[in-house]
């Protein structure tokens, strides 16, 4: 592999240049790359306000959080250790893009993610262009899955397919099988076959074999099996009760707080309280209380005991 690309990938590539072919390439993570880190001590910035690590965006050289824009400096010595060992980790669409020109100086590349297309004018003239042949590879998140259709697409290529299927959620395998089925489908429309090209390092993955195969049925089955063995949605419902606020020690009090009085109505079909995936998103500490309710029970009764449930809580000091 060479900077995210696979052999087949670039000759693949190279081909459809040369028959003056069009090629998407997607990458569901925008910026340069999605973290930098310490090469000597492993040091990672992170957003003074959220629980994530900074993205690093070349164009404006600066560090920027994804949940709620907070941006600073690059620095040039880590803080940790005090050395010059700063380097970036990973890739995004941006640095993508540059690659992509380093490897076909002589393709027009353009890129199509949340910081290409701020303005409705500039997502629909990154369009037009590739429409009209005028750019040969364009570059983005799943903002280039959603139903566009292009005649002369003959190579699309899935740059990472695990950051999808490796979320922290159960519905991860699913959503990954949708958008890269709907990234698949924009290779070869109209009267021409096309080639995707899915590149992950789990070849074994249910999920990549069914998307390859295009085998809906396989992981419906797959899916809803598991759902069953666990309770999932179809066979339940879900309701989230988050709890946010400043001071962590108050949220971590007031969930299980919460949880406790929740048991008391609901019973066993209470699960929490869990710390999420993201944590703290803009200064609030975030506590989430998960409730799995029968399909038989009454949702409105459920909804008015929650509300009760908050009334109380919030009248306390």
């Amino acid at each position: 592999v060479k900077g995210n690309f696979s052999e087949p990938l670039l000759q693949e590539m190279q081909g459809a240049l040369k028959r003056e072919e069009q090629i998407i390439l997607f990458q569901n993570r925008r910026g340069f790359a999605p973290m930098v880190e310490c090469h000597d001590c492993a040091w990672v910035p992170k957003c003074r306000q959220c629980d994530v690590s900074l993205t690093y965006h070349k164009r404006d050289n600066r560090l920027v959080c994804h949940y709620c824009g907070y941006s600073c400096e690059v620095p040039h010595i880590c803080p940790a250790c005090l050395q010059p060992a700063i380097e970036v980790r990973g890739f995004g669409t941006e640095r993508i893009e540059d690659l992509i020109k380093e490897y076909f100086p002589q393709a027009r590349v353009a890129r199509m993610d949340l910081d290409t297309t701020r303005s409705r004018l500039n997502y629909e003239q990154i369009l037009h262009d590739f429409q009209q042949g005028e750019t040969d590879i364009l570059v983005g998140t799943q903002m280039v899955t959603k139903g566009l259709d292009f005649d002369r697409v003959s190579v699309v290529g899935i740059l990472n397919a695990d950051t999808m299927l490796n979320q922290p959620d159960f519905r991860s395998y699913e959503r990954a099988f949708q958008m890269m089925a709907q990234v698949a489908g924009r290779a070869g429309r109209r009267n021409q076959q096309g080639l995707v090209i899915l590149q992950t390092r789990d070849v074994e993955s249910p999920v990549v074999r069914q998307v390859v195969e295009n085998d809906y049925e396989s992981l419906f089955r797959e899916q809803m099996q598991e759902r069953e063995l666990f309770n999932f949605p179809p066979h339940c419902r879900l309701i989230y009760v988050y709890v946010k606020h400043r001071d962590e020690h108050v949220v971590e009090k007031l969930s299980h707080e919460l949880a406790a009085i929740m048991r008391q109505v609901f019973a066993h079909r209470v699960m929490g309280p869990d710390t999420p995936f993201v944590s703290r998103v803009q200064l609030m500490y975030i506590r989430k209380v998960v409730l799995k309710m029968e399909l038989s029970a009454p949702m409105n009764e459920a909804r008015e005991r929650l509300l009760q449930i908050q009334r109380y809580l919030l009248s306390q000091p």
